[in-house]
């Protein structure tokens, strides 16, 4: 169930020139599960930004957003201590079944940050994961060295070099799989790996509760709500 709060700002840090780190402090029990998401209002825009949840604590959410508007460019220019207006545990998730031993989580951009928290919840369980994160450039890497200290199986593609290419080029031994990023990217994972899957869909939504059905997906079951039904779905039942 979500929840609506003030939560106060802890960081507020640039990772690469675009891409911002935000600790926040504040009621976490609506979280549930990775993949989740937060709303945040932010002053003089009428609509929240939606930003998957990164890690969190009993206190503490950390948010990895990319500046590619003016509400993600007034989100930046945040200072310590500063409030903000947040719904908290959006989303359904990424699901952990029993019967995977061998998780492949894949992230492009700015789908690499829930892939985070969920290489925790399966290193918690005593499973080790093999990561693979897709980046523009050099430049554009982050949280490597967070991902690498989780002692996970880190795979990196830069440029041209996409997920899909690295994946098939290191044959890594998975029994099912894990992914958030751009549609294109999704796309390609769905139609070259064997295994059952969930993605995680990046939409922009308008309410991010379900009313305003603006950020609808095709499935096999007919249109499911991005905000609500997702952000994750399972590989098997979209229709692309």
């Amino acid at each position: 169930m979500s929840e609506q709060a003030i939560f106060t700002i802890l960081e507020n840090r640039a990772l690469t020139a675009d891409m911002y780190c935000l600790v926040l402090t504040g009621p976490t029990a609506a979280i549930t599960a990775p993949g989740q998401f937060v709303n945040i209002l932010i002053d003089g825009l009428y609509l929240r930004r939606p930003i998957s949840i990164c890690d969190w604590s009993v206190n503490t959410i950390t948010l990895l957003y990319r500046v590619v508007g003016e509400g993600t460019k007034k989100l930046a220019a945040m200072p310590v201590h500063a409030k903000l207006d947040v719904l908290v545990g959006l989303g359904n998730g990424y699901t952990l079944p029993d019967e995977v031993k061998s998780p492949l989580l894949v992230g492009g951009g700015a789908g690499v940050p829930p892939m985070y928290a969920l290489a925790k919840a399966f290193l918690a369980k005593g499973i080790t994961p093999t990561v693979v994160l897709g980046f523009r450039n050099e430049d554009d890497i982050f949280y490597k060295d967070e991902f690498e200290a989780l002692g996970v199986k880190l795979l990196l593609a830069l440029g041209s070099t996409f997920v899909t290419d690295r994946i098939r080029e290191d044959k890594p031994d998975y029994d099912y799989f894990y992914a958030c990023g751009p549609e294109p990217m999704l796309k390609a994972l769905s139609e070259q790996t064997v295994t059952s899957g969930q993605l995680s869909f990046e939409e922009r939504m308008g309410c991010g509760f379900g009313a305003c059905m603006g950020c609808t997906c095709k499935t096999k079951y007919g249109n499911k709500r991005i905000c609500t039904d997702g952000p994750v779905l399972v590989k098997e039942e979209i229709i692309w």
